[in-house]
């Protein structure tokens, strides 16, 4: 049997967190690979904000994974606290509009780009039984979607496999949720004649929360965020969750029913459902492996900062591990010290944003959540 393969640093997980991290660390010097599992549903799309513009630029890839293919979002309009529209205009960014995102292009591509710098990207491959050696060293089965398996060792591991954090998780790390959200969402086919209104949309009911926006294909996103276990006390034993009951609570919307119907719902397709709760690891490094992105700290998507956070976590946790890597026995805590903060000030904004929304104060899921803001 042929050795494994040495690496200095192993990276689970293809997304922008993962390629973050890959880039920074094949960079500084190391030898890399990055193991993308491609698995779970596909993204249909995601909002990037322009602040976003400033990691990838200091990852060397802005203009690569920029520069065609998105949808430029000029602004977003909200009916939150208010059944009116508020609009926030790019026009007053700094740094300029954001994207709607071809997410699976925008993946492709960060990868791309890790290769291109010089790591190894093994696509559609899971990492999988990691062990940690006496000799300080990872031994981990690579295991290919086509099938197939081989051994590769490394020094390090960086956990960028999402939510599940897969490597933290069996290394010890505990899984912390605050709530229960879930997203409802579903691709709406292209309108006839599409809008000129590129912005954004968020709505709030009494039950949760609409958001819909479109994407570079010309289709449209349209995804409802509530608890799993709220029903409609008007529909007794219907489940605000129900398919029926999605296309109905959909078209009892203000704003967001307008721009939905040019689309046609005359046969709503069923939505698909993902989780969108808040969490985050109770430590984000141990014993050989760090963790970057949802792995280590996800945030409700109302917040828009998932990807920004996913690069900003993955860019530091590079750092991080570089620095260890050559003897920096403080790098690692400051890292986790970077983490936290963000998760402290993401938990203010999402108290503050929350607590504006005051229409509907005995319905659970408000009442949760201001709940949440005097814990």
């Amino acid at each position: 049997m042929s050795p494994a393969a040495a690496y200095d640093v192993v990276v689970a997980g293809g997304g922008p967190a993962g390629c973050a991290a890959a880039l920074t660390l094949v960079r500084a010097g190391h030898t890399v690979l990055l193991a993308d599992a491609g698995t779970g549903p596909p993204k249909a799309g995601e909002a990037l904000v322009s602040a976003a513009r400033l990691l990838l630029s200091d990852l060397g890839v802005a203009e690569q994974v920029l520069a065609t293919g998105h949808l430029p979002c000029y602004g977003n309009l909200s009916a939150w606290g208010s059944p009116e529209l508020y609009a926030v205009d790019s026009l007053h960014d700094p740094y300029g509009h954001g994207w709607h995102l071809d997410r699976p292009l925008f993946d492709r591509r960060l990868r791309a780009a890790t290769r291109a710098a010089g790591a190894d990207v093994a696509e559609h491959t899971a990492v999988r039984r990691p062990v940690r050696r006496p000799d300080g060293t990872w031994r981990i089965a690579l295991c290919a979607r086509a099938g197939g398996e081989r051994a590769v060792r490394c020094r390090w591991v960086v956990d960028a496999t999402g939510r599940g954090a897969a490597v933290a998780v069996r290394s010890g790390a505990r899984r912390r949720t605050t709530d229960r959200l879930t997203a409802l969402h579903l691709t709406l086919d292209p309108a006839p004649r599409a809008s000129p209104d590129g912005r954004s949309l968020v709505e709030s009911d009494r039950d949760g929360w609409w958001y819909t926006a479109p994407l570079p294909s010309g289709h449209r996103l349209v995804a409802y965020f509530t608890d799993p276990d709220l029903s409609d006390p008007d529909l007794p034993g219907a489940a605000v969750t129900g398919d029926e009951r999605f296309r109905d609570r959909l078209l009892a919307t203000r704003h967001v029913s307008h721009r939905v119907r040019p689309h046609g719902l005359t046969t709503l397709r069923p939505p698909r459902r993902a989780a969108a709760h808040s969490a985050h690891l109770d430590r984000v490094h141990g014993d050989g492996w760090t963790a970057a992105g949802d792995a280590a700290a996800a945030f409700d998507p109302l917040s828009s900062q998932g990807i920004l956070t996913a690069l900003y976590t993955g860019l530091s946790a590079g750092h991080a591990v570089d620095a260890h890597l050559h003897g920096d026995r403080t790098a690692l805590a400051a890292y986790a010290a970077q983490v936290a903060t963000a998760r402290t000030a993401y938990a203010r904004e999402h108290r503050a944003v929350h607590a504006r929304e005051t229409r509907w104060p005995d319905r659970p899921f408000w009442s949760r959540r201001h709940l949440n803001q005097q814990a």
